[in-house]
């Protein structure tokens, strides 16, 4: 299905803080699928969960990207308090548990996670000729006007 591009220019509302958490693995060894696939296999539940329950968990979006050795997600969540309530809930404790039990000392694969607290008013976004994306698929989405024509308009920096 074709996403909806909207022409022009657009920009996101930043009156609200918002945590951004990147998250991903690194395959070390291809060749040792057993070893990996587990790790890789349990964000899908995961992923989700939170699009189900949104709003109750204050997960925002999220964009996912593939490289050749590392995967990435980019998610946006509503505060840090409420990322850090998931990272205590059932199904992300479970699949924490099994994983720490298959990775151990698996040099097979590798994870990562660094999170973000970006304060109302400390961020901007641009989007030309695109459709719904990162913040702009999560905040309010508005045309760019005279008001925010320019990063440092949208960030309100003198």
């Amino acid at each position: 299905m074709a996403k909806q591009i909207f022409p022009g220019r657009y920009t996101t509302e930043n009156t609200e803080g918002i945590v951004v958490f990147i998250i991903g693995m690194r395959f070390n060894n291809w060749l040792a699928v057993h070893k990996w696939f587990p790790v890789f296999s349990a964000m899908p539940g995961m992923i989700r969960e939170l699009y189900t329950n949104k709003e109750e968990l204050g997960f925002l979006s999220m964009e996912s990207y593939y490289g050749l050795r590392t995967t990435t997600m980019i998610q946006y969540w509503r505060s840090s308090d409420d990322l850090l309530s998931y990272a205590r809930n059932e199904k992300h404790l479970t699949a924490w548990k099994n994983f720490n039990e298959k990775l151990g000392n698996n040099d097979a694969v590798g994870i990562y996670h660094e999170t973000f607290q970006v304060k109302k008013g400390s961020y901007e976004s641009i989007y030309s000729n695109m459709p719904h994306y990162g913040l702009g698929k999560t905040l309010k989405h508005l045309p760019v006007s005279l008001k925010h024509d320019s990063a440092r308009k949208r960030m309100k920096v003198q």
